[in-house]
């Protein structure tokens, strides 16, 4: 039989029972969760006061009215599926599949405006109903954090659009003039590859455009092979690209307020209209002159500094590495895509690129270090890509004449600076992979084991 002590330490508090290793959890996604609330509240008050909805109204309104995006609440609830049976898949499919043709139907009728989607985000929180009325236990708590993990992905794509409105209500000045400056000891890569992009006629400006475009795609797909095993082992892997994609997108906006940025297709593209300072991208590089600050229109997003993109699609890459070959080469594939239709569309400049490198790495290597425990390595490594990164934004700002001046110093100076982040991390994460982690974690996890009298 199991003995009495056995049992009492299970119940224990003082951290080393499964109680105890729980409840600092509970606390820290209690905390993360009323953080989240309350930004979501900002959010909304915000983008009142500049007269539109915020991102819980237009969730809210998502419920009958037409998405924005109903590939993104599709893609939302196959991630949650991933908690479901085979058999539960197939009913939550058909039914958001009939939903939405009735939703059509009523749309085609009444002359309303035509998207699907509905029916993904009413199976979804329909599945939050069913976890909160007719689960229990583990299985609660497992359905629970799917639906969550789904309306996280949707509700950060509302509020990345509620933070693009800020940035351009919010700083009438923006900083392109001393990026366009930096570029020059990098050779001016968007006006290279936009000449290439177009060289390449309708045909590559397609498909860059789509890749651009569906992201969230090639992330579902790297993130759901990831995620395969939930549903038999009944919970999440300590760490996952969906984690860090939120992250990005979470922190990336704060960054636009500090260094506000539009790109050159708007500061010296056609697309700048009345605010460009001249119609030169991608024919003809920007004159060398005094940076200074510059006025532009109220509806751009500030949204270059560093490029999000960039740094989305070099998370899909990291955590594709670990997968089969076909993800491993479409991570590579959209890694490369993204950086041609990033720069070759004039979205963003080189210095945005390699800052938003740096950026996600740097969130990497502290996603890992709070999914393993935090040592010595992975704090050095996180200080290490902060500070470069910091490093990046100052340089840009502050140096960016001189760096113009003589780019035969500070061009290869950027690529080292950069290229040291990549190598850290490499060399860092290789390290952990061959620390067994079943030393550490069991002490942790393990229920204490019964005791035969």
């Amino acid at each position: 039989m199991i003995s009495r002590v056995s049992r009492s330490v299970s119940r224990r508090g003082d951290g080393t029972g499964f109680a105890g290793w729980r409840r600092p959890r509970v606390l820290l996604w209690t905390a993360v969760s009323v953080i989240a609330l309350a930004f979501l509240v900002a959010l909304e008050i915000a983008a009142r006061h500049y007269g539109v909805p915020g991102p819980v109204t237009v969730q809210a309104r998502e419920v009958i009215f037409a998405p924005q995006s109903g590939t993104v609440l599709y893609a939302s609830m196959t991630l949650m599926m991933v908690v479901l049976t085979w058999r539960q898949r197939f009913i939550a499919v058909g039914t958001a599949i009939g939903i939405d043709l009735v939703f059509w139907l009523v749309r085609w009728l009444v002359g309303a405006q035509m998207m699907f989607g509905n029916g993904a985000l009413w199976v979804t929180l329909g599945c939050a109903v069913i976890a909160v009325t007719r689960r229990t236990g583990r299985e609660r708590a497992l359905l629970l954090k799917g639906v969550g993990l789904a309306l996280l992905l949707v509700a950060g794509r509302k509020t990345g659009y509620t933070w693009l409105l800020i940035t351009s209500k919010t700083r009438p000045m923006v900083l392109d003039q001393y990026v366009a400056t930096a570029d020059h000891a990098l050779g001016n890569p968007s006006w290279v590859v936009g000449r290439l992009v177009e060289a390449t006629g309708a045909v590559g400006a397609h498909v860059l455009d789509w890749v651009y475009i569906q992201l969230a795609v090639a992330a579902v797909a790297v993130a759901l092979y990831q995620l395969r095993n939930v549903r038999i082992e009944r919970r999440f892997p300590s760490h996952h690209l969906v984690r860090t994609f939120l992250v990005i997108g979470l922190l990336g906006p704060g960054i636009y307020m500090i260094f506000p940025v539009v790109g050159p297709i708007f500061a010296y593209g056609a697309d700048g209209g009345q605010w460009a300072l001249a119609d030169l991208w991608p024919n003809t590089p920007p004159p060398l002159g005094v940076p200074q600050a510059m006025p532009f229109d109220e509806f751009t997003p500030r949204n270059c500094m560093p490029s999000l993109h960039t740094a989305w699609a070099t998370a899909i890459f990291i955590h594709s590495r670990k997968a089969p070959r076909a993800l491993r080469f479409a991570g590579t594939f959209w890694l490369i895509a993204t950086l041609g239709a990033t720069l070759g569309f004039g979205y963003h400049y080189g210095a945005d690129i390699i800052a938003g490198v740096v950026f996600t790495l740097t969130i990497e290597a502290g996603l890992r270090s709070l999914a393993r425990g935090w040592d010595r390595s992975g704090a050095l490594l996180v200080v290490h890509g902060g500070a470069v990164f910091v490093a990046l934004l100052v340089s840009y700002r502050y140096l960016s004449t001189e760096m113009a001046g003589h780019p035969w110093v500070f061009g290869p100076l950027l690529l080292l600076a950069t290229g040291s982040v990549i190598h850290a991390y490499m060399r860092t994460t290789k390290a952990w992979e061959r620390t067994t982690p079943s030393a550490r974690i069991p002490e942790q996890r393990r229920e204490p084991q019964p005791e035969l009298v």
